[in-house]
């Protein structure tokens, strides 16, 4: 199965990323983020399924679901829960963030931000409860400058009555 050069190039940096964590991307963990980070949208787990028993027909939920488990732990992939899909995150060599998605409800676009202010505000509120944030991923829902753009014209083009 081949990838693009740009998801190429990030398996190969997720792989030193394992291997500097004594880790290993298996060949079958390999696939799962390279389907995903050549997605362009987020990847439901039966999405990938679907996809895997292209190449590997043995292929089974716990199959897929173990190397999303192993991702996850590794900090490759994000998982929206809003959408129950994944999205990669090969980026950063960190594993864990503050990261904060926003959805478009219009045409399901995902854009990952990363704002430390946020992350901060968050642990603030949460100490002043006595709650410290381990993880946390925040989700919002609206809609893209695109989405809203072609609204306004839309709006704009249509004949009055």
């Amino acid at each position: 199965m081949g990838f693009s050069p740009r998801t190429e190039t990030l398996l190969t940096h997720a792989a030193a990323i394992c291997s500097d964590r004594g880790a290993k991307l298996t060949d079958l963990r390999r696939q799962v983020l390279g389907l995903i980070l050549d997605s362009g949208q987020p990847a439901g787990a039966y999405d990938l399924l679907n996809q895997l028993k292209e190449t590997r027909q043995g292929a089974a939920p716990p199959t897929v679901y173990r190397a999303l488990d192993f991702l996850l732990e590794q900090g490759l992939i994000h998982r929206l829960e809003r959408l129950s899909a994944f999205v990669g995150c090969v980026d950063h060599d960190s594993g864990a963030h503050a990261a904060q998605f926003l959805i478009c409800r219009s045409c399901g676009r995902v854009t990952e931000i990363e704002d430390h202010a946020l992350a901060h505000a968050l642990q603030d509120a949460a100490r002043r409860f006595g709650f410290t944030v381990g993880s946390a991923t925040i989700e919002a829902e609206g809609q893209c400058a695109a989405c809203a753009e072609a609204a306004r014209t839309a709006t704009d083009a249509a004949p009055s009555t």
